[in-house]
């Protein structure tokens, strides 16, 4: 059974293939004869030698991307400058990512094939957050992975499952606080909302500190 992924590579390969027997049928209705079109190819070869290699490059990651799946429709990635957003559409030159912020932007596919790109859902959309936490000097420390996982569990889109079950780890001694991470796994829709997600759970774990007279730290120098 094919899948949507399939049939949009499919989709695009012919569109493809359509454009290049469009192109050569129209050259052929001017009355190019196949040896004209040979000397065509040769002048559209030194064009490419000279100016066209980013277009052909393109194209060609273009390609790639469309075959081997790295990238789907739907996918969320990051870039390695930080940007993160959905894949809407593979084109030929370019792919069509969408921030969260709801801006369009278009990345040459060269890039995304000689660079490194973070694919959250390649594989699974389940993905776990880490959302680092401190505490002041002579807390509790097993009354803070209490509040802490007490909090992580008001959250409603926070997965509680055998394996997947909220954590709490001490990461270290800072200048003036206990440092702590949450990691938690939570549901493939909000996993392309991680602003968001790491304000609900800041903001509940604050709730749980207050009900619990958890001191925040402060410097104490």
């Amino acid at each position: 059974m094919m899948t949507v992924t399939s049939i949009y590579v499919i989709g695009r390969i012919i569109h493809y293939i359509i454009l290049f027997v469009g192109f050569l049928i129209s050259l052929l209705a001017l009355g190019i004869k196949l040896t004209e079109l040979a000397l065509v190819a040769s002048a559209l070869g030194v064009g490419i030698g000279l100016g066209l290699q980013g277009l052909v490059n393109n194209f060609v990651s273009g390609i790639m991307i469309l075959l081997e799946k790295s990238l789907k429709v739907g996918d969320f990635i990051e870039l390695a400058d930080g940007m993160v957003g959905e894949v809407k559409e593979i084109q030929m030159r370019a792919t069509l990512i969408r921030t969260n912020d709801n801006i369009d932007v278009l990345i040459p596919n060269a890039t995304l094939t000689s660079g490194m790109v973070t694919n959250w859902t390649l594989s699974d959309n389940l993905r776990r957050f880490r959302i680092p936490f401190s505490v002041a000097y002579g807390s509790d420390k097993d009354i803070v992975r209490q509040a802490v996982l007490e909090a992580a569990r008001e959250v409603k889109y926070t997965l509680d499952i055998e394996g997947k079950e909220p954590k709490v780890w001490m990461t270290g001694f800072g200048d003036s606080s206990l440092n702590f991470t949450l990691g938690v796994w939570v549901e493939p829709d909000f996993v392309k909302h991680p602003t968001s997600l790491m304000s609900d759970y800041l903001w509940a774990i604050d709730d749980s500190f207050r009900k619990y007279d958890i001191e925040i730290p402060f410097p104490q120098t």
